[in-house]
């Protein structure tokens, strides 16, 4: 293994993530919502295969570069499994050629699961892999949207690529989108995570589908109506298929109809809350929650909900270096790594700036808000309407977080207390449960619940 020494230039930071896609854009599936797939038009007539030598290249630059023990090898795509194996057995003789004696690496792989088999299980356990699988809920949830380019839906495959990666005793997390389809059934999609597929470790990430006027006028031409949402308008979506999905940017200020909408987003966050906090705290991880009480004991980890950004980037299969994976677009490119170090571009004043913007830019209406601890501003990419006073730079999500945040703000206080003694957050789930024993001591199944939802006791704390 290397022990060679990089000058790191001025600014560098000592870590950062890193998304590399060695297979670009290009998947085996069509989901309908997937605002990446369009980006195969970066790069026309490219293989879409990241070559051995920049394979290397990548792997030697990315550990030359972290100033920490822990490095993170992370692979995204399209989807990374099409590569085949022998080059992410590749990666990993790479990784031991160049990491440096006090380096520890984690084997990342975000996946739709398809192509997973015994052999991919047994790979993935023999190298600690992490492997991220991409499910939204149930059947007839998860098969809304992610089909195959046939338009079939897929849940069977991932479903076999689950129970492979179970066999072997993989560690995998789930990454559910939330969208039009699952996003009013909080409780149900969390319960088939964590019953069905034994997940312990739960991502949930809402579809924001941004639509340009032109796209929104070709979808009006063909009869469709536009309709007012919680934030603005929505429109049909005008794709939903790689056929005739033109390429996605960060631009527009239309929703599409497969899109969460902002309360609903607030609304689901809290239902799943609500069944986790009193039963799997310490044993389930959901992302959002875990980012949350980290915001409450002064702690950031995701690039979301940080006072900034801008160490989270993406890598295309040619060596092609991205500000962040959301902005994989021709004015976010800093370089390729063949061509400068990759610890320049991420160091660069360009994707400082990029970073430091995500603080600057925050509408005073963010920057006076109680809860803009927990959550920054959110990320730029969802920031395109405009606050009650008409400042532009609002998160679209903005309703959904207050919500959010000021629901889960008692039990995340009481939490981040506990850990401040030297306690464990789990704590939490007995001090609930004595709260609500004298709480709903006397309510009936058909009254009014006592916790103030508006709903029936039967329907809420009551529920079996």
């Amino acid at each position: 293994m290397t022990t060679d020494l990089l000058t790191l230039p001025p600014n560098a930071p000592p870590a950062f993530h890193l998304l590399a896609k060695p297979t670009g854009a290009v998947c085996n599936l069509d989901c309908s919502y997937c605002f990446f797939l369009s980006k195969e038009m970066l790069y026309p007539g490219s293989r879409f295969r990241m070559a051995d030598d920049l394979l290397e290249l990548y792997i030697k630059q990315l550990l030359e570069a972290h100033q920490v023990p822990e490095v993170n090898v992370a692979w995204q795509g399209g989807e990374p499994t099409l590569m085949g194996l022998d080059f992410f057995r590749r990666s990993v003789e790479l990784v031991e050629k160049h990491r440096r004696p006090d380096q520890q690496v984690l084997h990342t792989i975000q996946t739709n699961g398809t192509q997973i088999d015994d052999e991919w299980a047994a790979f993935f356990k023999q190298h600690n892999f992490l492997v991220g699988l991409s499910v939204d809920g149930p059947r007839e949830m998860h098969d809304a949207y992610r089909v195959n380019k046939g338009g079939s839906g897929t849940f069977d495959q991932v479903m076999r690529g689950l129970h492979a990666l179970r066999r072997h005793e993989v560690d995998f997390n789930i990454l559910c989108t939330l969208n039009a389809a699952n996003a009013d059934h909080p409780v149900e999609v969390y319960r088939f995570f964590r019953d069905e597929l034994g997940a312990q470790f739960i991502q949930f990430i809402p579809i924001i589908e941004r639509v340009e006027p032109e796209q929104v006028d070709a979808a009006l031409a063909t009869g469709a109506k536009l309709y007012a949402g919680e934030p603005g308008p929505i429109a049909p979506a005008p794709w939903s298929s790689w056929h005739d999905r033109p390429l996605y940017t960060q631009t527009g200020t239309v929703v599409t109809d497969r899109s969460i909408q902002p309360e609903q987003f607030g609304r689901f966050l809290m239902g799943v809350f609500d069944e986790w906090v009193r039963r799997d705290v310490g044993t389930v991880y959901v992302q959002m929650f875990d980012v949350t009480l980290g915001a409450h004991v002064g702690q950031y980890t995701l690039c979301i909900h940080s006072p900034t950004c801008g160490n989270a980037l993406a890598l295309e299969h040619n060596g092609d270096l991205y500000s962040c994976d959301h902005f994989v677009e021709p004015d976010y490119l800093l370089g390729n790594i063949q061509d400068r170090h990759m610890i320049e571009l991420i160091a660069s004043p360009q994707q400082r700036q990029f970073g430091q913007d995500k603080m600057d830019t925050l509408p005073r209406y963010c920057r006076e808000c109680d809860v803009r601890f927990a959550c920054h501003g959110g990320c730029p990419k969802d920031r395109f309407i405009s606050t009650p006073d008409g400042e532009p730079g609002l998160n679209y999500l903005c309703a959904g977080f207050k919500l959010f945040f000021h629901h889960v703000d008692a039990p995340m206080r009481e939490m981040a207390n506990l850990l401040r003694q030297g306690r464990y957050a789990d704590e939490i789930m007995g001090v609930l449960a004595q709260q609500e024993k004298a709480l709903f001591a006397h309510a009936g199944r058909n009254d009014p619940c006592p916790c103030g939802s508006g709903r029936k006791f039967k329907h809420c704390h009551g529920r079996k």
